[in-house]
């Protein structure tokens, strides 16, 4: 039995124009693309004006959501990209469905990322298109689903929008605290610049050494003495030293400290947990809980200086 050869068709050559002969044939044929997609499609509109510009075809699924189908017939560009998020936002559609000869990289890693950050009711869609004949066969369309939306893309975007807020929420936090800090005649921190971290770190006066503010989005905040000098057995050797007046200094800071040698890691510390809430449970508790970590803070550095300054 003979067996004909698939090849790869010109897109070009069988529509020589996206507007005038490749739109109206994907209208008349959205069932292949919806097929590529899972969705149900039904026209709407072709070259729907938006403004200036036209949106290549405009339908809608069964959820009742607009769609926008903006389709090229070469490799994407930021061009195309900038006009699909025109005509969605313009259209207020749901939906939207790039179809391109090839994608790149980089616009493959963009429509995830809307994917991830949109609302669950929305998605994106990076489809190929390419075209085959066998022998002298007529051309036969082949759409590819590169990109679309999924749940565990959905996923990813809301731990990221989480992560983003915490980020946003240690920074506002910090910003705060360096002002009361400085306010109130605390100026360990006085040269260091707000971060999104839960700790923020100044000089304790020898290298590896820093005082540090700790924070958490529940239930407590801290102060301490953070040691990590890039060596085990020194970081080690230091906390001893320190260790050895551990009643002394608990006396004049005013009450006892967590000391943390951490046998199985090259940091140590000395700590003191401030009970008062963490930074995520509503900014109206912040200047009680900044309050409290700035003057421990100030009692920490001024009992810990001395001996620092004898290592």
């Amino acid at each position: 039995m003979e067996i004909g050869k698939l090849e790869p068709a010109d897109l070009k050559q069988i529509w020589p124009h996206e507007e005038l002969t490749f739109t109206p044939w994907l209208e008349t044929h959205l069932e292949l693309l919806a097929e590529a997609v899972g969705l149900s499609l039904t026209p709407i509109q072709r070259e729907k004006a938006v403004g200036l510009f036209q949106a290549d075809l405009v339908a809608e699924d069964d959820d009742r959501r607009t769609v926008v189908i903006e389709a090229q017939l070469t490799p994407t560009d930021h061009d195309r990209l900038g006009k699909l998020l025109t005509y969605l936002t313009n259209l207020e559609a749901k939906v939207a469905i790039w179809i391109c000869r090839e994608a790149r990289p980089e616009h493959v890693r963009a429509i995830s990322w809307l994917n991830e950050m949109s609302p669950e009711d929305m998605g994106f869609y990076l489809v190929q298109l390419a075209a085959y004949r066998i022998g002298d066969s007529l051309p036969a369309p082949l759409f590819t689903l590169i990109v679309g939306p999924s749940a565990e893309a959905k996923g990813v975007g809301e731990q990221k929008k989480r992560l983003g807020e915490r980020h946003y929420l240690r920074q506002r936090f910090w910003v705060q605290l360096l002002d009361r800090a400085k306010r109130r005649g605390v100026l360990v921190h006085g040269n260091v610049a707000p971060t999104t971290d839960n700790w923020l770190h100044a000089g304790a006066g020898k290298s590896g050494l820093s005082f540090s503010y700790v924070v958490w989005l529940k239930g407590k905040t801290a102060v301490e003495l953070y040691i990590d000098t890039g060596d085990y057995e020194r970081n080690k050797a230091i906390f001893n030293a320190l260790l050895s007046h551990r009643d002394a200094i608990e006396a004049d800071f005013g009450g006892p400290l967590e000391w943390e040698r951490a046998e199985d890691r090259r940091s140590c510390r000395i700590r003191h947990t401030i009970e008062q809430g963490g930074i995520g449970e509503g900014e109206e508790h912040w200047p009680a809980i900044q309050d409290a970590m700035a003057d421990a803070m100030e009692r920490l550095a001024r009992v810990f200086r001395p001996y620092i300054a004898k290592l």
